[in-house]
């Protein structure tokens, strides 16, 4: 199930939701698709929600911080599958989150495997400005995030999670085995990377943007795998693999299989290849062949996109597989409007 597809229909959601459905059509991505600034782009059609509350902030002259703080907190109120407290849990029936934001000067505060809170990208950036870490994780960042004020939720799976889980459990007759993922595919449980009416298992909320000053900021915010064994953190909390940002070249952030973001450093390598001089997409790109590379057979049966904001305001993305939107919002889409990103497969 695609998180885009799985919105619950709320009274205060509604106007969110038909602005996004409005909007859901993509359009072919420009090789080169400069903007002007303040501007926020999001991974997928569905971050137009997020980039709906970040856009009044960034339109009054705002941080580009305070932007993406909003975009996050409002993926993470929103139904999904793959975001916030409602999302579907890991194979153990846990609601687990990962988060992290940062600021185009190097500041960045991330949390994993968070429990029983609303909004880790929140607790993300609490982490970033008191204290002298980067990542808190598990029981520490459940106790931090309740002792700066954060509540402690209830832990029960939403109807649609536990329903879902359910269903997995019956066809897996799950039990506890170590390593079950390095099985062959014609033995395993359960696909790590795919749902089984085919669509992809990640669909991680990303965002970056640029304020009117001309400073970057970004945020990530998942839930992971659906019925990942429980402890897996992918890139989404990991500063260089699931976001990157730097006031001197640009930003970047990932959605897809994190265990490929991270072994190449993803959006590190992206911003960097922005840096040398290579515009947004081309930059997408070649983070994404270096993922391709690795493995071209595997590649194929996986998704791994990346989007990158320039300094310069120019916007581009790349994907393994054909599918991979991005959505941008801005003075002239002051609505949001769908990019597809180019795709290596």
């Amino acid at each position: 199930m695609k998180r885009r597809d799985f919105l619950g229909i709320t009274a205060a959601g509604i106007p969110l939701l038909l602005a996004a459905k409005a909007n859901s059509q993509p359009a072919p991505a420009a090789t080169s698709l400069r903007v002007k600034t303040p501007v926020v782009v999001s991974t997928w059609d569905s971050g137009i929600t997020a980039n709906i509350a970040a856009w009044p902030i960034l339109s009054k002259g705002g941080h580009a911080l305070d932007a993406v703080e909003a975009a996050g907190r409002a993926s993470e109120d929103e139904p999904s599958c793959c975001v916030g407290l409602a999302a579907w849990p890991d194979r153990d029936g846990k609601v687990t989150l990962d988060s992290c934001i940062m600021d185009g000067n190097g500041d960045c505060g991330a949390v994993s495997f968070l429990e029983r809170i609303k909004h880790p990208v929140s607790v993300a950036r609490k982490v970033m400005e008191t204290t002298p870490h980067v990542l808190l994780s598990g029981e520490g960042a459940q106790a931090f995030a309740i002792a700066n004020g954060f509540p402690l939720e209830d832990g029960k799976l939403s109807p649609d999670a536990e329903k879902e889980w359910k269903k997995w459990l019956e066809k897996s007759k799950y039990q506890p085995i170590v390593n079950v993922e390095n099985r062959k595919p014609a033995m395993a449980i359960a696909s790590p990377y795919f749902f089984d009416d085919g669509s992809p298992n990640h669909d991680t909320m990303g965002t970056i943007a640029m304020d009117a000053k001309g400073g970057l900021s970004g945020m990530v915010t998942t839930s992971g795998m659906a019925f990942k064994i429980r402890g897996r953190v992918g890139d989404s909390p990991i500063i260089g693999a699931g976001l990157f940002v730097d006031n001197e070249a640009g930003a970047a952030t990932s959605s897809g299989v994190g265990e490929e973001v991270i072994r190449i450093c993803g959006t590190h390598t992206v911003v960097e290849q922005m840096r040398m001089g290579r515009s947004p997409e081309q930059a997408c790109r070649e983070a994404v062949g270096r993922v391709v590379k690795r493995n071209p057979s595997k590649a194929k049966e996986m998704q791994v996109g990346f989007v990158a904001l320039s300094k310069t305001g120019e916007i581009g993305a790349f994907s393994i597989v054909k599918g991979f939107t991005f959505s941008v919002t801005n003075s002239e889409f002051p609505k949001g409007k769908v990019f597809l990103a180019k795709s290596w497969f």
